[in-house]
């Protein structure tokens, strides 16, 4: 969808929302989106030489996830351009290059300002950035959470892990299950484990069945052996094995998993 999108807007001569679709395509895995994100900076450079805010801070983003260390001086004047337009795409990626020190000379604080300037504007990347940087802990928490709100699932599962070591277990789970739901495997993995040993809620090995086949469905093959030494441990019958699958969208690892019982186990 995303490539098609970005080649009807090239069509169109719209080199910005092409390269825009082009770059969502190649988030998503595609490795077509990424070289066609790669070749799209020839049709953006004009756009941010002759003042395009936008296409600076795009053409910034792209150099600095697709081209090697050679573009990373290009990368950081098109940022500072886009940065200091006021641009919040612009703020977050050049305060990025300041926080990691790609191109410019580190600045911590310089960076947290731009961060503070790009949330402001309603950026939820820099929502997230920011919250890495601040130490007033209870206003990390609330940028974390507004982030994840806006969609970043990273900033769910940081906010349960700072949640956590805040010993609020309780809602430190409901981001882990929360992240989880939203595609981020380790949170899987932690709210699986969770469930097991009763952190945060009491003992569920339904819900920890579940979220180990959920992690093995999106390519992590690591809870599988958990399951299996849960299931051979008889912490769960067959019935409860077969409703985790069911919860998980995958009654064919639960099948697979009831197969691998000894005769009359689990029942």
């Amino acid at each position: 969808m995303h490539l098609d999108d970005g080649r009807k807007a090239a069509e169109a001569g719209d080199w910005v929302a092409a390269g825009h679709a082009f770059v969502r395509a190649a988030m998503e895995g595609s490795a077509e989106g990424a070289e066609l994100a790669a070749r799209v900076t020839a049709e953006l450079v004009p756009l941010a030489d002759g003042g395009s805010a936008e296409a600076a801070a795009l053409l910034a983003g792209i150099y600095l996830e697709y081209f090697d260390e050679s573009a990373l001086p290009a990368a950081a004047a098109y940022a500072r351009v886009a940065a200091e337009a006021g641009l919040p795409a612009g703020q977050r990626t050049y305060g990025h290059m300041l926080v990691k020190g790609l191109g410019v000379e580190e600045d911590r604080e310089r960076a947290a300002a731009l961060f503070r300037a790009a949330a402001e504007g309603g950026d939820a990347y820099g929502r997230f950035n920011l919250a890495l940087l601040v130490d007033d802990t209870d206003e990390s928490l609330q940028l974390f959470e507004a982030a994840a709100r806006e969609g970043i699932v990273v900033a769910g599962a940081v906010l349960a892990d700072r949640l956590s070591a805040l010993d609020r277990d309780e809602e430190a789970l409901g981001w882990y299950v929360w992240a989880a739901e939203h595609g981020h495997t380790e949170a899987m993995n932690a709210a699986a484990c969770w469930y097991r040993d009763g952190f945060g809620t009491a003992p569920d090995p339904v819900q920890a069945v579940r979220w180990f086949f959920v992690m093995l469905a999106h390519g992590d093959g690591n809870g599988v052996h958990e399951a299996i030494q849960m299931a051979k441990a008889g912490a769960l019958n067959v019935e409860q094995i077969r409703e985790a699958g069911r919860l998980a969208g995958d009654p064919t690892s639960a099948e697979t998993l009831i197969g691998m019982l000894p005769s009359g186990e689990g029942f």
